[in-house]
């Protein structure tokens, strides 16, 4: 496996080499990464696609990309996936799958809805009951913290080996809008990684500009659910891939030897019977370790979800799998703490028109347009439990009904008690959930209780390992793609190591899947490297001159020997390509 840039390989079709009518492929879990890898197969491999079989423990693909009507309680979706032009793997799969809704693929149903209807937000963050917080699209970074970035940023990571963003931040940094925008958007904590931070910084530093409006985002028409599983699951069913859905898969038992490791068995929970499937040498196995919605508990507009990591039964996987070698991985550093790694989330749906005024005050859109509506979250700045909310391109669901508008809501601070509602969010039900988020969208208070009971339905989800991604990690903690010297497995998915991605994106699931197909069965395609816009200066010098606030390099308060170095260096660049750039940039 080698990495490629440019469109000249990647638009280039694999070369297949001949029949591989017994080789057999076994893909544990139905999410994304699973559902990218056996597309993959299929695509650009000559494996027999009757002979793949995806393993889900549930009835429903799509792991942690759902979207979903319950009868006995609503519309329900956990999160939702925030997406850029820039996600050269996943786009590289979706430009192969037959779209569901146009004539072409879902690449290009993506492409013309994005192009057509350009996602931006009118307003980021409230304040005060529905007022707007007047961010202003400034980043507010004193040159303290903005020297805290830039060190971060230069920092290898190597140096930030199980280092907390608290460990390398000021308070000054956590007082700037550029966290404001930056926690709510990534849920980023201050107890989580600094390495996570530093990728982040690095991966997305070509859309520093589009943090206080979202305009660097992109959004599907639907749910990610319909939008991106269901054509990808259509496709492979067309095909010929098998799945084996309610099938839970309990380990894979390894011959570790020291010149190659080899995947041999599954150890498979069926509905009835626990049953195993023997590997062959020649066959492969394609593991995600472990899920960011593992052991989520669902309540409903009467009912408070539950806190409650236990039954985590990826976690339960990756752990017995981890036990066989070092190399494949130290799960409990990121399912050790669910104090850490909780937040809570709520599908609200809109019963009735009473409540839309409010929406369309703060969204200053109409939310019933078929149009982007907020563009992306908006955050409540002085809320306790730190409540975000995002409103779609309505509907956001195929069977939605015409007048209703469905919300996605979410708290960082699921402990913590409400301003209205005087209950931690974790202790609520979806009703109070709704009450609260009235609350914070400026509707009167003897109002607030009547419209929670009868103008919505609020379905809350506690998903207590949401953010382990971003549990302080080192080198090793998640295991390589395919770990040196195995032979037929590999590690796919968000807790999977790559380098220089960034983990809760639908990129790093489809990159992970690329590199793990393309690597065991030697596919001589490229995989397309991540945009390096860390190491072009045009783009350093525009984030620079964008978290400035408008501010020149003469305006910092630099000391003596500062000063007398950007004297040098103004003198120095005089008449060449780099000043014009720093003029270019506003920076002189």
């Amino acid at each position: 496996m080698y990495y490629s840039n440019g469109n000249y390989e990647a638009f280039a079709s694999v070369k297949k080499t001949g029949e591989m009518d017994e080789r057999k492929a076994y893909l544990i879990g139905s999410g994304l990464a699973s559902l990218a890898a056996a597309a993959f197969l299929v695509r650009d491999t000559s494996i027999n696609p009757h002979n793949i079989t995806i393993i889900e423990e549930m009835s429903i693909a799509g792991g942690s990309l759902d979207g979903i009507l319950q009868d006995n309680k609503g519309f329900i979706i956990r999160g939702g996936r925030e997406m850029e032009n820039h996600f050269e793997c996943l786009w590289d799969l979706y430009r192969s799958i037959p779209s569901l809704e146009v004539d072409g693929s879902v690449l290009d149903e993506f492409y013309w809805l994005n192009k057509e209807d350009p996602n931006f937000s009118l307003q980021r963050a409230t304040l005060k009951q529905g007022m707007d917080a007047k961010t202003n699209g400034t980043f507010t970074l004193s040159q303290t913290a903005s020297e805290e970035l830039i060190k971060l940023f230069f920092t290898p990571e190597d140096k930030l080996d199980d280092l907390t963003i608290s460990d390398v931040f000021s308070e000054d940094f956590f007082a700037s809008n550029f966290w404001l925008y930056w926690q709510t958007m990534f849920a980023f904590e201050t107890w989580h990684s600094a390495t996570e931070m530093r990728r982040y910084l690095s991966r997305f530093i070509h859309h520093i500009g589009g943090l206080p409006d979202f305009s660097a985002l992109k959004f599907t028409k639907y749910n990610q659910y319909e939008s991106l599983v269901l054509p990808l699951k259509k496709y492979l069913q067309d095909k010929g891939v098998q799945f084996m859905f309610s099938t839970e898969v309990l380990n894979v038992l390894f011959d570790v030897q020291p010149t190659q490791t080899v995947a041999t068995k599954l150890i498979c929970q069926g509905a009835e019977k626990l049953f195993s499937i023997e590997l062959r040498h020649e066959d492969l196995v394609f593991i995600t370790n472990g899920s960011n919605t593992d052991a989520s508990s669902i309540g409903d507009h009467k009912t408070a979800a539950v806190l409650d990591g236990t039954d985590a039964k990826s976690y339960a996987l990756w752990s017995k799998i981890a036990a066989q070698d070092s190399r494949f991985g130290r799960p409990d550093k990121f399912f050790g703490d669910i104090k850490r790694s909780n937040w809570e989330s709520a599908t609200l749906t809109t019963l009735d028109d009473k409540i839309l005024p409010y929406l369309e005050k703060i969204c200053k859109r109409d939310p019933l347009s078929g149009k982007v509506v907020t563009g992306g979250i908006v955050s409540v700045k002085d809320s306790s439990w730190f409540l975000s909310w995002t409103i779609n391109r309505q509907p956001h669901f195929k069977a939605q009904p015409a007048q209703q508008v469905v919300v996605w809501i979410y708290g960082l601070f699921s402990d913590i008690k409400g301003d209205y509602i005087k209950k931690p969010m974790v202790e609520c039900t979806g009703e109070e959930i709704a009450a609260e988020w009235l609350y914070h969208l400026g509707v009167p208070v003897s109002e607030i209780d009547g419209l929670a009971a009868t103008s919505t339905n609020c379905i809350p989800v506690m998903m207590p390992y949401v953010t382990a991604y971003f549990m302080p990690r080192s080198k090793g903690d998640r295991p390589a793609v395919v770990p040196e010297g195995v032979v037929n497995a590999a590690f796919i998915g968000n807790f999977a190591e790559t380098p220089r991605d960034t983990v809760f994106t639908t990129e790093y699931s489809v990159r992970t899947a690329m590199e793990a197909v393309y690597t065991l069965m030697g596919v001589d395609r490229g995989v397309p490297e991540v945009f390096a816009s860390a190491y072009d200066v045009r783009t350093l010098l525009n984030a620079t001159s964008t978290m400035m606030d408008g501010k020149q390099l003469s305006d910092l308060k630099l000391n003596f020997a500062q000063r007398t170095v950007l004297k040098i260096a103004a003198k120095k660049l005089k008449g060449t390509v780099l000043e014009d750039l720093l003029k270019t940039y506003h920076l002189i």
